[in-house]
């Protein structure tokens, strides 16, 4: 069997920022593989659709355990489950794996388990969205600390700035590694993709509205934390209509906490939608909230005023620009809230390709 290149992803967002080196290697001919790990299940489908992503040749879970990880409690019988799945179908991994390419994304268990399964079985492994780091172990929980495992693992680093590269300089110095600046996330190759192609929502949205996204483990998990940045941006609706966007996990935190009566008209709250969809709400919003990396470096290109309520951040893309890290810090934000219109900034879209830097490079390796 020919050596191939498998993608091994689990979660919507990973689908999101892997679609277009998919395409770009399926315009050039070269044949490719996506297995999931179920990591995500809500809108998945949908997500697939969107990016015309065909449905993952190999699941690597069984069907009690492909309905998604929407807590921390649900991880270990999800990663068993994984460890079954691989040894069943070990010889077929092994013959697909052999002396091919793996490519995993970002910061997620599934992109450790991706990374591991690929060394485990002869393949190289290449890391998109490598060398992002925030200095702090604990902060993202887990995040962070994934980030470093598949540091050590991976045989190709594509890391999206110079600030990522330096990151990665420790690595970069062993034996058969390499670190390739790619110039920007691949998030701006799937807005560039469905930015013509999108329709308007069928949510009756305000001519001018905010867009909030808050769905990050150690923010939701923290109820006092959540509770304060809600009523703050509620607050801040009186003057300004938002529009958040609520998962499984976040619906079951509303309901824990008892939140679910802050919203209103003027916070008005949607379930997550379709990525086409999300995107159409996000490119008409005149600014964003959000805990989201992958949504930071989507504004920082499209030059939307958004505050990232984290701690930190693994990413600098847009900060000290458009982009506000507000340290999860209640006034900080609302001093965001006050100002946001002067965050505004040009868009860069179309300065950057860097999925095609990527394939380019898969190109070289496999040649080499």
């Amino acid at each position: 069997m020919s050596r191939r290149i498998i993608f091994i992803a689990g979660t919507t967002a990973e689908l999101i920022k892997i679609a277009p080196v998919m395409h770009e290697l399926k315009r050039r001919g070269r044949r490719y593989g996506y297995w999931s790990t179920a990591q995500h299940s809500d809108g998945v489908a949908e997500t697939l659709a969107d990016l015309s992503i065909e449905q993952p040749e190999l699941l690597l879970v069984d069907e009690a355990h492909a309905r998604g990880v929407v807590s921390v409690r649900q991880v270990p019988g999800w990663l068993l489950s994984i460890g079954r799945s691989v040894a069943k179908n070990r010889r077929l991994i092994k013959s697909e794996l052999h002396q091919g390419i793996v490519l995993v994304h970002g910061d997620t268990f599934t992109t450790v388990i991706g990374s591991l399964i690929g060394r485990i079985f002869g393949a190289q492994v290449g890391h998109i969205e490598a060398g992002m780091r925030t200095g702090n172990m604990w902060s993202p929980f887990p995040e962070e600390i994934n980030r470093r495992i598949v540091g050590r693992l991976a045989h190709l680093h594509f890391a999206p700035t110079s600030r990522e590269v330096a990151n990665l300089a420790k690595v970069a110095t062993h034996k058969g590694v390499k670190v390739i600046c790619t110039g920007a996330n691949t998030v701006v190759d799937s807005l560039r993709e469905v930015r013509d192609s999108l329709r308007p929502t069928a949510f009756d949205l305000p001519a001018r509205y905010g867009l909030v996204t808050l769905h990050r483990f150690e923010l939701v998990r923290d109820r006092d934390a959540y509770r304060d940045v809600l009523y703050a941006l509620k607050e801040f609706s009186r003057q300004f209509p938002l529009v958040i966007l609520i998962g499984k996990s976040e619906r079951e935190r509303l309901h824990e906490y008892d939140l679910e009566n802050v919203f209103d008209d003027h916070f008005r709250r949607i379930d997550k939608s379709s990525y086409r969809t999300f995107q159409s709400i996000l490119m008409g919003a005149s600014l964003v909230v959000t805990d989201s990396g992958g949504l930071q470096a989507e504004c920082a290109a499209l030059g939307i005023p958004c505050a990232i309520h984290r701690t930190h951040s693994e990413q600098d893309q847009g900060i000290g620009q458009n982009v506000l890290l507000t340290g999860q810090n209640i006034d900080t934000l609302n001093a965001f809230l006050q100002e946001w219109e002067t965050f505004r900034r040009p868009p860069c879209l179309d300065q950057f390709q860097p999925s095609k830097i990527i394939v380019d490079e898969i190109d070289s390796a496999w040649n080499a």
